[in-house]
């Protein structure tokens, strides 16, 4: 068993959300690599001769889209933060104040396009695959950009605002309906002093499948559950076999996504990380590019002069 696989199938049974990598002096040690190289150079020397790459995406790359966080200071929703409506509990107390916040979420969604980084990826995916070689994007996201600008190898861990759950059925079905249901039109506003809408459980969006009725949540990971496990399965596959693996807008301490990247660099395997700001993995990784995901993806993910285009 790797060491890869060990590590995720401990932790799928911790919750995903707020659990932060620990603080660790022997752990730092042993996983702490030589200052990180950005010569742009010497990275598209690796992506030429890189079979399968691996791109782990966070809030970042879509943040140049306008997609907003709900992340630190001033990230809410009316009063509220994300963390206290994307749970279990906060939708048994109050399905209707929940679905209002992803409803609007959506609605945001529907207006917003890939950027430069997005397009970037998709083209790179579609260009190396004539080439023999593969793109897979492992995202934490749940906006569907990816999907958007054309990634077809997508993991979407933390699951997609497009997909609703039966909480009686277990159901899971795509759904881009705008607004998802008619009593959550008009409804969501973000403003502070907006009241909750109060929707009757009755009339929130509801299981179409036969003789169900039963109440849809969005199919998304809340804060208190575990990721899916054949999702965690297929992303342990992807970074087995990767031999160049990219870090694209991610904070790097959230597990267990935090530990993707750092497991793949400590079995040998060029990293590089793509973020505003240095975080607390960037020491473990070959490479850093610090800026704008969709001014420095671009040019690394480019045509490189060898690669031989059939």
């Amino acid at each position: 068993m790797s060491l890869f696989r060990f590590s995720a199938r401990r932790l799928v049974s911790q919750a995903y959300c707020g659990f932060q990598a620990a603080s660790s002096k022997k752990q730092k040690f042993c996983l702490e690599m030589a200052r990180p190289s950005s010569n742009m150079a010497d990275f598209r020397e690796v992506f030429a001769k890189a079979k399968h790459i691996a791109i782990i995406t966070g809030a970042g790359v879509s943040a140049e889209s306008g997609v907003p966080t709900f992340r630190g200071a001033g990230g809410f929703w009316r009063k509220w933060q994300a963390q206290e409506l994307a749970t279990p509990e906060a939708f048994a107390r109050n399905p209707s104040r929940v679905w209002e916040f992803y409803h609007y979420r959506r609605e945001v969604m529907l207006s917003k396009h890939p950027n430069p980084a997005h397009i970037a990826i998709a083209e790179c995916e579609r260009r190396l695959s004539k080439q023999g070689r593969s793109v897979v994007v492992i995202t934490q996201n749940i906006d569907e950009l990816h999907r958007k600008a054309g990634t077809k190898h997508l993991l979407e861990i933390h699951g997609s605002l497009f997909k609703t759950r039966c909480t009686n059925c277990g159901n899971v079905a795509a759904n881009y309906k705008s607004p998802i249901c008619p009593a959550l039109a008009g409804k969501g506003a973000p403003d502070p002093e907006t009241e909750d809408a109060t929707i009757p459980v009755e009339d929130l969006p509801q299981c179409e499948e036969d003789g169900c009725n039963g109440l849809l949540r969005p199919h998304v990971v809340w804060f208190g559950e575990t990721l899916d496990p054949d999702i965690l399965t297929e992303v342990e596959k992807e970074l087995e076999i990767c031999d160049l693996c990219l870090v694209v807008g991610t904070s790097s301490v959230v597990y267990p996504a935090a530990m993707f990247a750092p497991q793949v660099s400590a079995r040998g395997v060029p990293v590089a990380e793509f973020n505003m700001e240095a975080t607390p993995a960037t020491n473990r990784f070959r490479f850093h590019f610090p800026g704008p995901c969709g001014s420095t993806l671009p040019p690394a993910l480019a045509r490189h002069q060898t690669e031989i285009i059939s």
